[in-house]
């Protein structure tokens, strides 16, 4: 993987206190949270930006409601001063959210995506930036989901829902990579 330029912006998706309620059920990727802090801190370290994305649902039910415990970004994950918080609404960033124009405004090219579900705002959110052209790596093992049926009604592991949805994005969206590889690009050659 070549050098990660100084604008590259690290993207932290929905990271917030709500994924942790039982009723997600079953998780793969228990190391996601350590691996996007460590993430966080290589970012800070070199002065590059991160933009942090929550998500405030408008649902009664929802954990993710703003005003529940579960609105709050996890430690892990807990935005530094000046550093931008993106709220939405929808299942992609980039939907009712001035993402792609603060990005544009500030010329930055290339995105480095982490967060939560890898299936849903993850996919969504690598989708929409492969298409507006930026350049997206999303880091695999700092991403998690959940286990769920198929359309079938045949039960998917979450490593299952997770391997699936990277097979979706790789190569056509996105390069998918690991928290390491992302590591040895921030450092001088």
């Amino acid at each position: 993987m070549s050098p990660l330029p100084l604008d590259a912006v690290l993207i932290v998706i929905d990271l917030q206190r709500a994924i942790d309620h039982p009723s997600w059920g079953e998780r793969n990727n228990p190391e996601a949270e350590r691996h996007v802090a460590s993430l966080l801190h290589a970012w800070r370290s070199t002065g590059r930006p991160v933009y942090h994305i929550r998500h405030d649902s408008s649902e009664a039910a929802s954990h993710y409601r703003p005003g529940q415990p579960g609105n709050e970004f996890k430690p892990e994950a807990q935005p530094a001063v000046g550093e931008i918080v993106i709220v939405k609404h929808t299942n992609s960033a980039f939907i009712g959210t001035d993402l792609a124009s603060r990005l544009r405004d500030a010329n930055h090219t290339t995105l480095v995506v982490t967060g939560v579900i890898t299936n849903n705002s993850v996919e969504a959110t690598v989708r929409m930036a492969g298409n507006l052209g930026f350049e997206t790596f999303l880091v695999e093992d700092a991403t998690f989901t959940f286990g769920r049926k198929d359309w079938h009604g045949t039960w998917r592991t979450a490593d299952e829902v997770h391997a699936m949805s990277l097979a979706n994005l790789d190569e056509e969206y996105c390069s998918v990579v690991r928290t390491n590889e992302i590591l040895a690009a921030l450092k001088p050659a």
